[in-house]
């Protein structure tokens, strides 16, 4: 089975102000690219070559986990975003204010978190298996699934998905970022997360 890289769901210059065509051109033409041509490479002949993306995620280990999880998570951070204003649905609302305060308070302790997370990685809001909503940041490749929680939303925190717009000011990236969250897609995946 040959993974595609997705279409990104916008052009390379709308979200700027925030985030650049230059950054949305390297991160998602050759850093996600990257990742899909690899993993596909690694895969020939693999007992993982017939499997779905998040099997794989699940499954592997080293350079093929490494691989298959950039994938994932880089699919769902593009989603995460969207160049035009959206709204969160009222059940995801009040989840939200139920497990954090409310909404700004939510936005702090997940900047709050993002910032003090130390090298490469991924802060995602997700559920447990118990219906509890977290803020959680993984290092690397790693993400939420492989710790049985369900990520409903993500931002990437490695470098290169902003050093080129804010260098190393990874607080000003988060900052913006806010303003181009798809609360959309979150509330949808909100939805589906609770019909489990």
């Amino acid at each position: 089975m040959q993974h595609e890289l997705i279409q990104l769901p916008y052009a390379y210059d709308a979200l700027e102000p925030y985030l650049s065509r230059e950054t949305l051109s390297y991160h998602y033409g050759k850093h996600h690219a990257g990742y899909v041509t690899k993993l596909n490479a690694l895969l020939v002949q693999s007992k993982f070559s017939d499997m779905s993306l998040i099997g794989i995620v699940m499954m592997s280990e080293g350079t093929i986990f490494n691989n298959a999880a950039q994938v994932f998570n880089h699919d769902m951070y593009w989603h995460s975003m969207s160049p035009k204003e959206t709204d969160f649905s009222i059940e995801l609302e009040v989840a939200i204010s139920q497990s954090f305060g409310t909404i700004e308070e939510f936005k702090k302790m997940f900047n709050e978190k993002a910032i003090s997370h130390f090298g490469s990685g991924w802060i995602w809001l997700s559920g447990d298996k118990n219906g509890k909503l977290l803020i959680e940041t993984t290092v690397n490749a790693d993400n939420p699934l492989r710790h049985g929680n369900t990520p409903l939303l993500t931002c990437d925190l490695w470098e290169h998905a902003y050093y080129i717009d804010y260098r190393n000011a990874r607080a000003d990236y988060m900052e913006k970022w806010w303003k181009l969250v798809n609360w959309e897609y979150v509330s949808n995946k909100f939805y589906d997360y609770n019909k489990k």
